[in-house]
């Protein structure tokens, strides 16, 4: 177990521009951008200014290529394999306008999948005159192969595509996504995992995984800039894969077509964020993948073990970092998540969510580099004394 040693850690706070007082824990959905991160990026909007066509026009190509092949080497693939894009839900749209659904098709996700995600499938099927099947897991969950035979078991004849998040954003659970895809390779149906959470908080390696399309965020663990993410693409499917935007679209990087063509010029825009992305990687490669991953665990660990023992709050997942990584859910007494989540910010200064999922509140801490034991009891402190002494919370 890696010791939750504070002082060790101090130093890392400095690489953030975190507001004095506020006790941040909602990395899983705005990650702060680091100090040197933001430097990078100020730096590539220098370049791009001081000759705008010349970037633009000669230099991106390239310097998109190896933003890819770096981020390829990340998480596992070719950066061939991968187009950067805004954020997941981009990606996740770019699939839904790429897969040809049919009326009677259905679409299977699970009830612990993002909002959002939900959302746009659902209008992509009413579109088609297909049906979005969202099949209910189990709470608590037990084994990956409970998880997995609960999931298939709403496969049908019908069913043309899986959507699965790798790390589920209401209740911050790792999805055992391996032996999904293998199940679904199995019956031959196509698998798109939403990805936003895992990139860094988990060792991610997309050729292993084998899955048809992967979509990310890179503004979350990875500590990227805002308006940073990729979508993955298997080569059996790269072919047919369409922008959801249409540009000039053009060849960035010599005279040899590619899928990600389209991708590469969708209009006119910044694209400093994308190439300080690399900096993030030297960022936490400097502290260490593995290290970083082990810390940030061991910081959700101590936020369940405190929440358990002062609010008799229970998890959701056995506690192992096969179910979970560097955020947790917690059962919180049943009551309104809104009013809690605005008690905890206007009276204490701490950004966490609260969420309300199929009629459960949650707690959802979040832990990054830059955040300290004291930061998850000055939460837990403040929670109780809200829960059981605070008789009004407006």
């Amino acid at each position: 177990m890696l010791p939750l040693n504070d002082d060790a850690w101090r130093d890392w706070r400095d690489e953030w521009s975190l507001a004095e007082g506020v006790t941040y824990l909602n990395n899983g959905s705005f990650g702060p951008t680091p100090r040197a991160v933001s430097d990078a990026r100020r730096q590539w909007m220098e370049a791009v200014e001081a000759d705008p066509q010349d970037f633009l026009l000669r230099q991106l190509g390239p310097r998109l290529a190896e933003v890819r092949r770096r981020l390829g080497e990340l998480v596992g693939t070719e950066g061939d394999n991968l187009a950067l894009v805004d954020n997941a839900s981009v990606a996740m749209n770019i699939v839904a306008a790429s897969v040809r659904l049919q009326a009677g098709d259905e679409v299977l996700a699970n009830d612990h999948e993002y909002g959002a995600v939900l959302r746009l499938w659902q209008r992509a099927c009413d579109r088609a005159g297909a049906k979005l099947i969202v099949q209910p897991l189990p709470v608590p969950i037990a084994s990956a192969d409970e998880v997995v035979e609960t999931l298939f078991a709403a496969a049908g004849a019908r069913t043309k595509l899986l959507v699965v998040s790798h790390v589920t954003s209401p209740t911050a659970i790792v999805l055992p996504v391996e032996a999904i895809c293998r199940r679904a390779r199995e019956l031959g149906l196509a698998t798109c995992i939403d990805g936003p959470h895992a990139i860094a908080m988990l060792d991610v390696q997309l050729d292993r995984l084998d899955c048809d399309y992967y979509t990310a965020s890179c503004h979350k663990w990875l500590c990227g800039p805002l308006g940073t993410g990729f979508l993955y693409v298997h080569p059996r499917r790269q072919a047919a894969v369409e922008p959801a935007l249409v540009s000039w679209g053009r060849t960035l990087e010599g005279d040899v077509a590619s899928w990600r063509d389209e991708f590469n010029w969708v209009g006119t825009c910044d694209p400093s964020a994308y190439l300080a992305v690399p900096a993030a990687i030297d960022l936490l490669a400097r502290a260490g993948f593995d290290f970083f991953r082990r810390r940030t665990h061991a910081l959700a660990a101590y936020a369940r073990e405190s929440f358990a023992g002062r609010l008799g709050s229970e998890a959701l997942v056995p506690d192992s970092p096969q179910w979970y990584g560097s955020m947790i859910s917690l059962r919180l007494p049943e009551g309104e998540a809104e009013p809690l989540q605005r008690a905890l910010w206007q009276r204490y200064k701490i950004e966490v969510p609260i969420v309300s999922w199929q009629g459960l509140r949650l707690v959802r801490p979040s832990c990054h580099l830059y955040t300290w034991r004291e930061d998850i009891d000055r939460l837990v402190n403040a929670a109780q004394e809200i829960l059981e002494h605070g008789n009004s919370m407006k």
